[in-house]
């Protein structure tokens, strides 16, 4: 493989600046994650604030038991013995589960996570464990329930896994039958070229998926058989033996919830005010904690000191849901401005990965951390790649096209180079003939015109049809010199349809077992001996 870095233009100004201006940002986050000073400090604080956080004799407890369902590698386990000791810190990750693990950024993501931990493990000297954090308590199914793969006619399919039933539940909690698996990994199956990985490849999806109640529970066995070897523990944020000892917590975001929010507008206006957008909604008078009821998750909103959803299908007083978090700590959870606080609270975050999108809307909940008398964790930005096969890097050299023209849309480029293959001139020529035309016909016409009234639209109407019959077979001599060049058209559509899918970066959208199917298990050894980088710079993986 051969790395060769490719800065991409775009996305948000507010993680830009983390990366490449910190000192420009440094009052919305905590400290500089490229700084083994700011790593130190960030360590030393987690050793005077253990007493802050849940027992981690007790969550490492629960993870075991999660992980040996699900992650039960040798590493993982030597991962939770460190994590009990108090001197060990954790490297997070997380994402929500997606269907045979989701877009490759899911993947990069566990690398970066994996690899930023060994890091700060050498740099300070002690233990650093990595985590991946599933978010199996969101609940947007139709995000998480379809995956992309390019199929044997190397074009772009969806494949797509349907639930059982319509409630708004969290993903966790959302079962899917035997029946729908078998009828995805069928289809999986029927896409993947034959390989002699296949076999293989198709056999631990078949043991991850049949055995699953729900979507995180297959994703939680192919991320284990992907990365359990390198030690990385997985955490449900919906585990209910994790809620109870989340309780504390819940209780404390319960209490302190008026502080809270103004913490969260508050970080909203200092975003604001040095000209950033906002990358989350924050809105006068939401909890930011969900309570599911019948199955169903729900958002919670304060008035006149009562929590409420919209729809007024539940209502606590403030010591009502006080009661009801002891009881039935199962029953909440957090959105995207409380799951930062609640991770820093089970876990000893040294730091946490996230993309850009992420590192935007993190600055949210600084202040809310300073509420709960926590600190921020270190950032560290996501690993970027695209993955530009053999075949592809020698069509894209022929037509002598930068990944940037890709990224750009290839329209152009490809009528230009099809224009060029026009020994003929059939295009200029037409061109020329309608303009020759239209010159010899048009004074005809105004002199009919003169004769009679009738002759003038008569002509305009006649010399219409003729310049229509003249650009259709313009258009037929286009196509059939396209079809002459067919093959090449679909190189180019291959080039475009592989580097950037649906119009966006191949690692949000094409699944990692397109891949592991033509390169093998091996393949992903060889992405976790890149040289780490957490600049945030895109990079091409040339095969």
């Amino acid at each position: 493989m051969n790395i060769v870095k490719e800065p991409l233009p775009g996305g948000s100004t507010l993680a830009r600046d983390y990366i490449e201006n910190f000192e420009k940002v440094s009052h919305l986050y905590g400290g500089d994650f490229r700084s083994k000073e700011s790593r130190s400090i960030r360590a030393e604080w987690l050793d005077r604030s253990e007493g802050l956080r849940a027992d981690r004799t007790q969550v490492a407890a629960c993870l075991r038991q999660y992980n040996e369902k699900h992650n039960s590698h040798d590493a993982v386990m030597s991962s939770l013995a460190l994590l009990e000791q108090p001197e060990t810190l954790v490297v997070t990750g997380g994402q929500q589960s997606g269907l045979f693990t989701g877009p490759l950024l899911v993947v990069y993501k566990a690398m970066t996570t994996i690899m930023a931990a060994k890091e700060a493990a050498e740099q300070l000297g002690r233990p650093v464990v990595p985590l991946f954090w599933i978010a199996g308590e969101d609940h947007d199914w139709d995000e998480v329930n379809h995956t992309y793969v390019l199929n044997r006619t190397q074009e772009i399919t969806k494949i797509k896994i349907e639930k059982s039933e319509e409630k708004r539940s969290s993903v966790s909690n959302i079962r899917v039958e035997e029946e729908s698996w078998q009828q995805v990994v069928e289809q999986l199956d029927a896409l993947l070229q034959d390989s002699d990985f296949k076999p293989q490849i198709m056999e631990f999806i078949r043991s991850s998926s049949f055995r699953a109640e729900s979507m995180t529970d297959a994703f939680a066995k192919l991320m284990g058989s992907l990365f359990g070897k390198f030690g990385l523990i997985l955490l449900d944020s919906a585990d209910p033996n994790l809620r109870k000892l989340e309780e504390p917590f819940f209780t404390l975001l319960i209490m302190q919830n008026d502080a809270l929010e103004t913490a969260y507008m508050n970080s909203s206006s200092d975003i604001v005010n040095a000209g950033y957008e906002l990358q989350a909604d924050v809105t006068a008078g939401n909890a930011n904690l969900f309570y599911i009821y019948e199955g169903v998750r729900l958002l919670l909103h304060k008035k006149d000191g009562v929590f409420a959803d919209r729809k007024g299908q539940v209502s606590f007083t403030r010591d009502e849901l006080l009661e009801e978090v002891k009881v039935h700590p199962e029953l909440f959870s957090n959105n995207v401005l409380t799951r930062p606080l609640m991770q820093d609270y089970v876990l000893p975050v040294l730091a946490t990965v996230l993309g850009q999108g992420e590192i935007a809307y993190w600055a949210i909940p600084h202040r809310a951390f300073e509420t709960v008398g926590g600190q921020m964790p270190l950032i560290i930005p996501r690993m970027s790649f695209t993955v530009v096969e053999g075949t592809l890097h020698k069509h894209m050299d022929k037509y002598q096209l930068s990944f940037e023209d890709v990224r750009q849309g290839l329209d152009r480029k490809r009528h230009e180079w099809l224009a060029a293959q026009d020994e003929l001139g059939i295009e200029q020529r037409f061109e020329e003939t309608k303009a020759t035309f239209s010159a010899m016909y048009e004074p005809l016409i105004e002199q009919l015109g003169t004769i009679q009234a009738g002759l003038l639209k008569l002509g305009n109407n006649n010399k219409d049809k003729i310049l229509d019959q003249i650009t259709f077979l313009q258009a037929k001599a286009q196509d059939a010199m396209a079809k002459q060049n067919e093959a090449a058209i679909r190189q180019w559509e291959r080039i475009e349809l592989s580097l950037m899918p649906l119009g966006k970066l191949q690692e949000r959208v094409y699944n990692i077992m397109y891949y592991l199917n033509r390169y093998g298990l091996p393949w992903l050894d060889e992405l976790m001996a890149i040289e780490p980088d957490y600049s945030g710079t895109h990079r091409i993986i040339y095969m």
